[in-house]
C-alpha cells in the first residue's frame, strides 16, 4: 500500500524529507552503522538536495557515514559530460557535503561490459547492507529510475532502452532531442523494492494522471511505478495539483 503526504509546495516537501533523512542518519550513527541512501536525479529532487546542503552547513549534519547509490546513468556519457548524472550529482549535492568520494556510487555510462558492471552494482548495494531510504521521481511513462514499461517486478540493475516520451521530456536539459541518449543503466524494480523505505516526489498537474495510475491500477510491467504498491513502506509526496486525480 502506498501512503500519501500532501505538501503546500516543493520547499515544504524538501524540508520534510530532508528532516527524515537527517533523523535516519542520526539514528544509524548512534548505533555505529552507515546510512545507505538511494538517490535520484532531475529537477524534482533539487529542492531536497538544497535543503540537505543547508542542514550540513547550518546544522552541522555530517555525511561522512553515508553511502549513496544513484538510480541510473545515461549510456555513453562520461562523468565530466555536463548532462551526465554524475556531473549533476557533483554539482548539486556531493561537492557541498563532507561525504567521502569512496562512498558515492553511480553507474558508469561508459562501461564496456554493462552486464558485469550492473551485476557488480547490485553486489555493492548488498555489501553495503542494502538501501535504507530510496528517493524516487516518476516519469510520465510510469518509469521509476529508468525502468520503462514493460519492466517486471523481478528486474535487476541492467541496460535499458529509453522510451521516446522520456527522451522528449529530458530533451530540455540537452537542448536538442538528437543529443539525448537512447539507452541508460538503471537499478531494477526489484532493487528499488528491496529498499527499506521509499520516498517518491511528484509535483504539478502534469504528474496527476501517472500518480493516479501508479496508486490505483493493478500492479503490472506496463506501468512500473505500480509495483510500488507492493512495498511495505512507500510514501508519495505530492502537492494538490499532482494529487488532483486521486
Amino acid at each position: 500500500m502506498i501512503a500519501t503526504r500532501l505538501h503546500p509546495d516543493k520547499q515544504a516537501a524538501a524540508q520534510a524529507i530532508a528532516r527524515e533523512i537527517a533523523d535516519l542518519i542520526e539514528i544509524r550513527s548512534k548505533s555505529g552503522k552507515p546510512t545507505v541512501l538511494g538517490l535520484a536525479t532531475g529537477s524534482t529532487p533539487l529542492p531536497l538536495y538544497g535543503e540537505l546542503i543547508r542542514l550540513h552547513r547550518e546544522e552541522k549534519l555530517s555525511f561522512r557515514a553515508v553511502i549513496t547509490f544513484n538510480l541510473d546513468e545515461y549510456e555513453g556519457l562520461g562523468p565530466t559530460h555536463p548532462q551526465s548524472y554524475r556531473s549533476f550529482m557533483e554539482e548539486n549535492l556531493f561537492r557541498h557535503l563532507d561525504i567521502p568520494k569512496a562512498n558515492i556510487h553511480i553507474p558508469d555510462g561508459l562501461t564496456s561490459d554493462a552486464a558485469k558492471h550492473c551485476a557488480d552494482y547490485e553486489a555493492a548495494i548488498h555489501a553495503a547492507g542494502g538501501i535504507d531510504l530510496q528517493l524516487l521521481g516518476i516519469g510520465r511513462t510510469g518509469h521509476i529510475g529508468f525502468n520503462e514499461p514493460p519492466s517486471a517486478a523481478d528486474s535487476r540493475t541492467r541496460r535499458v532502452h529509453l522510451d521516446e516520451l522520456t527522451r522528449r521530456d529530458n530533451s530540455a536539459f540537452f537542448g536538442d532531442l538528437a543529443q539525448v541518449p537512447h539507452g541508460a543503466l538503471t537499478m531494477g524494480v526489484a532493487t528499488i523494492l528491496e529498499a527499506r523505505r521509499v520516498e517518491l516526489i511528484a509535483f504539478g498537474e502534469a504528474k496527476a494522471d501517472i500518480v493516479r495510475r501508479a496508486m490505483k491500477e493493478t500492479p503490472s510491467a506496463g506501468c512500473p511505478a505500480t509495483w510500488l504498491q507492493q512495498h511495505p513502506r512507500c510514501t508519495f509526496h505530492l502537492d494538490a495539483a499532482a494529487a488532483k486525480a486521486l
